[in-house]
């Protein structure tokens, strides 16, 4: 293919976006044999691995081993104290991340498709114009076509800040330094893991939530559970509260808060959700439906308004982990295959979505909540445990927290779990796989784990459930 081409080049697969439903999806289908291409604004490999959840997930990784120095005397080690190193914290994440953007570059050359950095825009039904970053323009028309744009964080207007003077967790990625006083604005996932992260690197951290409580979609006992763990951290939370006005001052930023007095702050941390990536694209012209928030329009089968056009990941509107978009990828690839009219579709429906938030204690759930079940009519049973009763958790020195696991009274199924507390990410992960399974909760009441290991509670939890 040509840098500059006169009429559209056809492929069998166009595919704007190289997420990770995107991405995957173009590999299988160019290693199957098909004309593949790939347009990529910028992050070979996608936000997660450039400026989400790798990055993130390795720099909680160092916070935690700061505040396990923190605790080494009730390991029974003494150590001399522990501090970042800004420079060997950079070179710690930027090399995570390069590795992971190398294997992904050999990955796209070996498959064959051809891999374009650029930024493309529709100029009709399933044809593209790129402005190509080596300076050239490519048209290009897919007999199908894939939308993984992805989406970035929403930067609210705060009068008298500038964008300059407010962050996102893009750019407090980028470890420019560790600020005296941070404020981070937001409660959800990604600040609380920002601010448990740099609490632990020195930052003196104060969190402005509109809401009575951290998590607000978690259950209650969650959001206490971790406010608890965010005081022994040093972080300070103020709730129901806004910022109305901000302004520079010398060394820092003053900022007015709706609750009365003043805060101020070296930076301003804004994390209250994601807005899609549509625009620019012009995807009217190839009659490609958005919604009033500007996310593509799918079906259950992740088809869009236009004929052979198909959206993932999330932009299509769907929860915003990695591992959604990984089965979008399932979903597509599967029916790429299958006629329109043909039966055994795979689609989003019923599927059972785990999520985890990376703060210490780990929190992690999956199906539904003691108060989804109930609102669903159904009779349940609650098996439940402080962590300190998992054997494992007192040889970590780690035992706040708690498990909740949700049981219908009538089938024994299992209908949801919320975990707090070390390892919770892999201890859902068995009790997802007996709820996929369709088995009964004794399933894991009377298999055999490991001992000492955090998913051996199980046995526990479930030992003193009683039906009648």
């Amino acid at each position: 293919m040509t840098e500059t081409s006169s009429g559209p080049e056809e492929v069998d697969l166009l595919v704007i976006g190289g997420g990770k439903a995107g991405k995957t999806l173009a590999v299988a289908r160019a290693k199957a044999g098909e004309r593949v291409a790939m347009v990529e604004r910028g992050m070979i490999g996608g936000s997660c691995i450039n400026v989400a959840c790798i990055p993130t997930k390795t720099l909680v990784t160092s916070a935690r081993a700061l505040a396990t120095f923190a605790r080494a005397e009730k390991l029974g080690i003494r150590s001399s104290s522990a501090a970042v190193d800004l420079a060997l914290l950079r070179a710690h994440k930027e090399g995570v991340v390069g590795d992971m953007v190398d294997m992904h570059r050999t990955l796209f050359a070996g498959s064959g498709m051809d891999f374009i950095l650029g930024s493309a825009r529709f100029t009709g039904p399933r044809t593209v114009e790129v402005a190509t970053d080596a300076g050239g323009t490519r048209t290009l028309r897919g007999r199908r076509v894939v939308l993984n744009t992805g989406t970035r964080p929403s930067i609210p207007r705060i009068p008298g800040l500038s964008r300059e003077q407010l962050k996102t967790s893009e750019d407090m990625l980028r470890l420019e330094g560790i600020p005296e006083r941070l404020v981070v604005v937001g409660g959800g996932y990604v600040g609380c893991e920002f601010a448990q992260m740099f609490a632990r690197f020195g930052s003196a951290v104060t969190m402005i939530v509109r809401g009575p409580r951290l998590l607000a979609r978690e259950e209650p006992e969650v959001s206490e559970a971790i406010e608890r763990a965010f005081a022994e951290d040093g972080i300070t939370v103020l709730h129901d509260a806004a910022i109305e006005h901000g302004r520079a001052v010398s060394g820092g930023l003053a900022l007015t808060l709706s609750t009365g007095g003043e805060l101020r702050a070296d930076a301003v941390l804004v994390a209250v959700g994601r807005e899609p990536v549509t625009d620019g694209l012009d995807v009217q012209l190839a009659g490609v439906e958005l919604d009033e928030r500007g996310y593509v329009v799918v079906d259950d089968e992740l088809r869009t308004s236009a004929d052979r056009v198909w959206a993932v990941g999330d932009v299509a509107g769907h929860p915003q982990f990695t591992h959604v978009s990984y089965d979008d990828f399932r979903i597509v690839q599967q029916n790429l295959d299958l006629a329109s009219d043909s039966p055994g579709h795979a689609s989003t429906r019923g599927r059972l979505v785990p999520s985890v938030v990376f703060v210490e204690p780990e929190i992690a759930n999956v199906g539904l909540s003691e108060a989804e079940a109930r609102e669903a009519g159904h009779d349940v049973v609650v098996a439940s445990q402080p962590v300190l009763a998992v054997p494992r958790s007192r040889t970590l020195r780690q035992t706040d927290g708690f498990w909740k696991i949700v049981i219908d009274r009538d089938s024994t199924r299992i209908l949801g779990a919320t975990l707090v507390g070390a390892d919770s990410a892999e201890v859902l992960s068995v009790i997802q796989t007996a709820m996929l399974a369709d088995a009964p909760y004794t399933l894991l009441r009377d298999a055999i784990f490991a001992h000492p290991a955090m998913a051996e509670g199980l046995a526990t939890a479930f030992a003193n459930v009683k039906f009648r």
